[in-house]
């Protein structure tokens, strides 16, 4: 049987329509589809969500400190010596320990002290006796004057010699004095109340008053003192609240300036800036009670010089600086960040007071703000808290303080 060209002519042709028809539905929704696509992805290419960590600016209080290099120096050092030669029979005492002023330290062999003595007091009492038996005798000559049986020369010179005994006697009582104070000085007692350091001359030894190094060393440690520099920059705040308060307190810290030792009060301020260093020392003492400062530690010295009362305290990680100055990234309410400007005051490694352009509440940018701009649209993944008690130090650089 013979097919019609014709009929396959129209197969042909509805079979080119067909896949005709589906090549444009193919490609045309799908391209419309991918546009759509193309525009968001530009879109969001131009303003991507970038990921960033804030902290919330708070009102509150803000101690301002002075900071400064200290070293603790002894209100007394005492090099204990003996006064009296001889041998160095007992000591009484151990390193280290703490002990009163009149307490026993030492003792030196008091027997020739003892002899001395001895010899001093039996001179003494023979003096006497012939200073006795002189003024009887001047009694007598006295009474035969008044009788004319005897010359008024003799009378004279029985006077003379009684002076002379008086004289004598005066000299024997020095030397029984001096007698009793050598063997007081064989007794070596603590001129001080402090610290005794390690020991210097043992049980046995000969020890004479000329020895260079003593015996042992005594510091007074309770109270004692700290002297620390400022830089001259705080010269007229620090006398300002001298001329205001007359107490201005000062804590010191460990070398490392992270463990507090102890607090006391500002004692002295020297009346001269150093030239070659630009300083100002200070002396401030301390109680000491519990004994952790020792003379010649290294310590930092904070004094507290005022406090800013009702500022905004903002994280030191928020601020940034620009060619206008000081600036912070704000996390808006629709999650977008502007740009402020801030002035900043008094700051420290985490904590800074902004006197002006921000308010308490606000969202800053702590962690993330290299990438951002004006307008920029953030997803905030962690909120960090601003200390509620900052420690705040004013560097040596900057020369504004607030008024006392």
């Amino acid at each position: 049987m013979r097919s019609n060209p014709r009929r396959w002519l129209l197969r042909f042709l509805g079979v080119i329509v067909f896949f005709i028809i589906l090549a444009f539905v193919y490609y045309k929704y799908p391209s419309e589809k991918g546009q759509v696509n193309a525009e968001s992805t530009s879109k969001q290419l131009e303003n991507p969500v970038i990921s960033v960590a804030v902290a919330t600016s708070r009102q509150g209080d803000m101690p301002i400190y002075l900071s400064g290099l200290g070293t603790v120096t002894a209100l007394k050092t005492v090099t204990v010596h003996s006064r009296v030669d001889g041998e160095l029979i007992r000591v009484a005492f151990k390193e280290g320990q703490l002990v009163h002023e009149g307490d026993l330290l030492a003792e030196i062999d008091p027997r020739p002290f003892q002899v001395q003595l001895k010899q001093a007091e039996g001179q003494l009492r023979r003096d006497q006796a012939l200073l006795k038996n002189a003024i009887i005798d001047l009694g007598r000559y006295k009474t035969l004057l008044e009788q004319d049986s005897i010359a008024a020369q003799q009378t004279a010179t029985q006077k003379a010699l009684v002076e002379q005994y008086e004289g004598t006697v005066e000299m024997d009582q020095g030397l029984v004095d001096n007698a009793r104070l050598q063997l007081t000085y064989a007794h070596i007692t603590a001129p001080v109340t402090g610290r005794i350091g390690l020991r210097l001359v043992d049980q046995g030894n000969i020890v004479h008053a000329s020895d260079v190094n003593g015996l042992l060393v005594i510091t007074q440690t309770q109270p004692i003192t700290v002297v620390f520099i400022l830089p001259e920059d705080a010269v007229q705040p620090v006398i300002k609240r001298r001329h205001n308060e007359r107490s201005i307190s000062v804590e010191a810290f460990d070398r490392a300036g992270n463990n507090k030792l102890a607090s006391g009060k500002v004692s002295a301020i020297d009346n001269q800036i150093d030239p070659t260093t630009g300083t100002l020392k200070l002396k401030a003492q301390f109680d000491n009670e519990d004994g952790v400062l020792f003379a010649n530690q290294f310590v930092n010295i904070k004094m507290h010089l005022d406090t800013l009362h009702s500022v905004i305290l903002a994280a030191n990680a928020a601020i940034q600086r620009g060619a206008h100055g000081a600036f912070v990234q704000v996390v808006k309410d629709d999650e977008t960040v502007t740009v402020r400007p801030v002035k900043t005051g008094a700051v420290d490694g985490e904590t800074v007071a902004v006197l002006e352009g921000l308010s308490a509440g606000e969202k800053l940018v702590v962690d993330g703000a290299d990438k951002l701009r004006e307008g920029s649209r953030v997803k905030i993944v962690r909120q960090d808290n601003i200390p509620l008690t900052p420690s705040i130090d004013i560097k040596p650089e900057s020369k504004k303080y607030p008024d006392s």
